[in-house]
Formats: C-alpha cells, sequence, structure tokens
C-alpha cells in the first residue's frame, strides 16, 4: 500500500494500492467522511492517467483539497514508479 501524507487539508494521508496503473483500493484518512469515501468510490477502478487531470487543482482551503491532494499523490506515485 502506497502512503502519502496530506498537506494543508483536514485529512492526514492518503492509503491507496495501483495494479497496472488502475486504482485497486483507496482510503482517505481523515477529512469529511462523506466526501473522502465518495472521492474514494468514484476513483476505485479507474486508470491513475484517467483520475490524475479530473481532480488535480479542485480548491477547498489552503488553495488544496483532498481531491487535489489525492491527484500529487498519484503523481508522486508515478514518478516513484517512474511511469511518466
Amino acid at each position: 500500500m502506497y502512503k502519502y501524507k496530506t498537506k494543508g487539508v483536514c485529512s492526514q494521508e492518503i492509503l491507496f494500492d495501483i495494479k497496472d496503473d488502475i486504482i485497486t483500493d483507496l482510503h482517505i484518512v481523515g477529512g469529511c467522511r462523506g466526501n473522502t469515501q465518495g472521492v474514494a468510490k468514484l476513483a476505485i477502478g479507474r486508470n491513475i492517467n484517467e483520475v490524475i487531470p479530473l481532480i488535480k487543482g479542485i480548491k477547498c482551503r489552503g488553495n488544496t483539497s483532498c481531491p487535489d491532494q489525492l491527484a500529487i499523490a498519484l503523481e508522486n506515485y508515478k514518478t516513484q514508479k517512474n511511469l511518466q
């Protein structure tokens, strides 16, 4: 499971698994429970390259949001796995 420490949002951490560029599991720790569960359900089963542009740049507090932080986490994952 990949872990990403969020910045500037209510949630503290994003945990996810990816297989063949498909998000297979996603948990956002903390934050607004309904919203984070909704984001997770919408992202699971989708290709990371499809999800990133859909949610990147969404603003809430601090010029970012939980969806934006997920996009950043997925980009970091791609960079670490050299998938770009």
